[in-house]
């Protein structure tokens, strides 16, 4: 079979996580990226340099965000036990606040498996706060992390690369070889030919990029309509992230003074050790989040092709909001696994 016999459309997280799993299966040599944008690049268009990036509760407590969650965190703590510094990932500790209280659900599952786990007492908690617990973090260094994937796959496992925007998914099928596409396009999957999702919104978050070497810990507090975190930057010489806003169908690149302020008082609120001589302003980004209502979508799709190429098989997998780092990994898991069949054809060598 060809090197396009699957194709893999966008290159965030989401992307890139897909490519992975099917390269550990041995699908490597027969697949191809296309993305407009590729890590290294910044655009408001290409959300996932911007990220914080974490583990954290931030996620839905639906069956598949909590199986997503599971496995994304065990993948990552793995990696950054293997390969942590070059990958750009490590642990950390990690304090979580929120101002409701979550189900039963999550918080069973949180404790079911993240590492260093337990519940804090109430006079652990900050005032206005009904629960709170401690746990050992994954923090990803986004911008330096997705190099790193990118390059593990074109290097290692022989992934190739195509820079070019698609107008249609269907264009994704790039001859009769290829067999299944694979649609990561994130906040694109709204108005690409051929998805057109109109449950697709952007969900704009204002973050800081702080130069905070005191700071080695992550913390963070969910209220209802606002999220406030600081997450340390792996392996950046004491850079910190510091957010945020979680504004729904916003989709401007600007960034606001305002917000700005927001952000520097309540994440030193939360944290008093940010209040120091120590902490410096680096700058601030705007990123956009590809949400979607009802969750993300992970599901396979049969289409027509025009012309000769008959029947295609496309698995949509975008979405995922402010999650991709944590559950990009099992989100990419599963996709795989829809078209189980059908990659087992293309390499029959392989052992899914």
């Amino acid at each position: 079979m060809k090197q396009d016999s699957i194709v893999v459309v966008g290159a965030g997280v989401i992307g890139l996580n897909v490519a992975l799993v099917l390269a550990e299966k041995g699908h490597g040599q027969h697949t191809t990226i296309i993305a407009e944008h590729l890590p290294g690049d910044t655009s408001i268009n290409y959300t996932s340099p911007w990220a914080g990036a974490n583990f954290s509760a931030i996620s839905a407590s639906d069956a598949n965000a909590l199986r997503w969650d599971k496995l994304g965190y065990t993948y990552l703590l793995d990696l950054a036990a293997r390969d942590g510094r070059n990958s750009y990932v490590k642990e950390t500790s990690s304090t979580e606040y929120w101002d409701e209280l979550p189900s039963a659900a999550k918080i069973d599952s949180m404790a079911e498996y993240l590492k260093d786990f337990r519940r804090l007492s109430n006079h652990e908690l900050p005032s206005e706060v009904a629960f709170g617990i401690s746990f050992t973090t994954i923090a990803i260094n986004a911008p330096l992390h997705i190099q790193y994937l990118l390059e593990k796959l074109t290097k290692e496992h022989g992934v190739r690369v195509i820079r070019r925007k698609l107008s249609n998914i269907s264009s994704g099928f790039l001859s009769p070889n290829t067999k299944v596409v694979f649609n990561c396009t994130g906040n694109a999957a709204k108005h690409l030919e051929g998805v057109q999702d109109s449950t697709c919104f952007p969900t704009r978050g204002q973050i800081l990029l702080a130069k905070a070497p005191q700071v080695q810990e992550n913390t963070m507090r969910h209220g209802k309509n606002y999220e406030t975190y600081v997450i340390p930057r792996p392996y950046s010489n004491g850079n910190v992230i510091l957010g945020g806003f979680m504004q729904k169908g916003v989709s401007t690149a600007d960034t606001f003074g305002e917000e700005t302020e927001s952000i520097l008082s309540r994440t030193k609120g939360m944290l008093p050790a940010l209040d120091s001589p120590s902490t410096e302003i680096l700058s601030a980004f705007s990123g956009l989040r590809p949400s979607r209502q009802g969750g993300a979508r992970v599901a396979r799709e049969n289409i027509t092709l025009d012309g000769t190429n008959g029947q295609g098989v496309v698995v949509h997998n975008y979405g995922a909001g402010g999650t991709g780092f944590q559950a990009g990994y099992g989100m990419a898991v599963d996709a795989v696994q829809t078209v189980a069949q059908e990659l087992q054809r293309i390499t029959p060598q392989s052992h899914l």
